[in-house]
């Protein structure tokens, strides 16, 4: 009976300290991927994808375990001007046609205490993969007003378009491009 006790004991302080498992609300329009680049060095281009999917799963009590997973359809590039979402669609940039998806995978969280940590894991862009790292914060989590449970975060990271094949010379102040990312999941 004592090891009955014992094990039901250690099945339920594991299953406590699980991680929940959410999917990214990006079609309700809770979640962004935006970018933002110098124009020239004169000033600065911004823009978002528009589609894009994932998952995550996160344990407040244990951050370092999250696991992410995100796709995104390059093809849905959107910088507020069709005739310059065309040319950065094309081969010198994004080429979507052979390379129609971009996906980050992490590999490692690190806590940074109050809520901040870095995200760290490979990206595969323009058929490149490279690791980086996201600095992250978690926004909030908890009750939704639909039922749900959610958990919100925000991210930072910047890329070097060389590092990925794109080599579009755009002047000195334009090769990097700043991600900033606003994540809300739906707990599944």
């Amino acid at each position: 009976m004592k090891k009955l006790t014992l094990a039901l004991a250690a099945a339920l302080s594991m299953s406590s300290v699980q991680a929940a498992d959410y999917v990214i609300d990006s079609k309700g329009a809770h979640a962004s991927i935006n970018f933002k680049i110098q124009h020239l060095g004169y000033s600065w281009l911004t823009g978002r994808f528009n589609d894009f999917e994932g998952t995550f799963s996160y344990d407040d009590e244990k951050p370092s375990d999250a696991n992410i997973m995100v796709n995104i359809t390059t093809d849905s590039i959107d910088s507020n001007h069709a005739e310059r979402d065309k040319h950065l669609k094309g081969d010198d940039f994004l080429d979507v046609d052979i390379y129609p998806s971009a996906k980050f995978v992490s590999t490692k969280i690190v806590e940074k205490g109050d809520g901040m940590m870095d995200v760290m894991g490979d990206f595969t862009f323009h058929g490149v993969t490279k690791p980086i790292t996201i600095n992250a914060k978690k926004i909030g989590e908890g009750k939704d007003p639909w039922g749900g449970y959610r958990a919100g975060f925000m991210g930072t990271t910047v890329i070097a378009l060389k590092d990925f094949g794109i080599d579009y010379d755009l002047g000195p102040a334009s090769q990097t491009v700043e991600l900033e990312l606003h994540v809300e999941g739906v707990k599944q």
